[in-house]
Parts: structure tokens; sequence; C-alpha cells
């Protein structure tokens, strides 16, 4: 039984499908840099002005000192919840007093494709490990399975690979327990 069930992560509910912009001076993806444990009440906000926004989030279980299992839905990204508008739309985020500092995306391309990856990821529901800093390695693309079509790299740990889909704006990311058979070099 969750402690809160979960609350969209995600408005609209079309965002990442969406066709990005081809001329970007009036609408831009900016990455709010909350105050701390704020994510949930940002987006709760933000959902409430009707802004767009995506914070990734992920399912946690433990368990209780009585021996309950607990889950919890905690931001795969702490701190940070992407959000795209327009200025205007911006400064009405930056009103809701969760938000420490805004960041511009350069690469709104990249920034779209690898969430659009992430947001699959967590859609699959595998057990993910969340990726503080991606290590550098070999760039691959799953070939077969449910993952098929995901790009990210492999990392070695504990002498099993591991496939890490990053957020290369934030250099933060997930992995996921990878059978080598898989993938094929990009």
């Amino acid at each position: 039984m969750p402690i809160l069930p979960s609350e969209p992560d995600l408005f609209p509910l079309d965002l990442l499908s969406q066709p990005i912009a081809e001329n970007p001076s009036d609408v831009k993806w900016w990455a709010f840099y909350t105050m701390a444990r704020r994510e949930k009440e940002l987006i709760r906000r933000l959902r409430g002005m009707e802004i767009p926004f995506y914070a990734p989030m992920v399912s946690k279980r433990t368990r209780s000192p009585g021996g309950r299992t607990r889950e919890s839905f905690l931001p795969l990204f702490t701190s940070y919840v992407f959000g795209r508008g327009t200025n205007e739309e911006r400064q009405r985020a930056l009103t809701t007093n969760c938000i420490s500092r805004c960041l511009e995306v350069p690469d709104v391309q990249q920034l779209v494709h690898d969430l659009r990856q992430i947001h699959r990821l967590i859609a699959l529901d595998a057990p993910l490990t969340i990726e503080a800093r991606i290590e550098p390695g070999r760039r691959v693309c799953v070939r077969s399975g449910p993952m098929a079509g995901l790009e990210g790299r492999v990392v070695q740990r504990r002498g099993k690979d591991w496939l890490v889909v990053a957020v290369e704006f934030l250099g933060q990311g997930a992995s996921v327990l990878l059978e080598d058979f898989q993938v094929e070099p990009l």
C-alpha cells in the first residue's frame, strides 16, 4: 500500500510526444532546481497553473519496523523538474517559492530525446538504479526485447553489465541490468 498515491509526473500527458518547435524563441525548456524536498509540491503547483512539466518519479519499496511493505514515489533526479513554456510561464513558476534556480536548456533536441528514453524506461517497470554521475563507457543501442531502441552507455559493476540511460544536460541517469547479447555498438 503506497504511503500516498502516485501523482502524474507529466503534464500534459502528451508533452514528450509533441514535436519540438522549430523556432524556440518564445517557448523554451527549463530545468527548475527546487528547494530541498519540494519537487512534488512544485509539480502540484505547476499542474494547477497549467504549465507543462516532466519530473520522472520512480517507485521505492521499503519495510516498516512492523514488517509492512511501504511504497513511495521518489524523484529520479533529486531537486529537478523540467518545464516547458514562455518566459511569462517561467516567471509564474518562480512565484511558487519552490524553485531555487532556473536553468535554460541549451540543447532542447538532446534533452527531449533523453527524457523520452527515461520516460520509456520507467514505463517498462524494470528495476532501476539511480545513477548520480555517468561514467565514461561505450555507447550502445538495445536491439531486442522490451527495451529495443533505447540508447545509452554500458558500464560494468560487480562483474555485470548495466545500461545507463542518461539525461546529458544533468550528467545523471538511471541504469538497468543488461544482457550483452541485447546490445549493439553505435
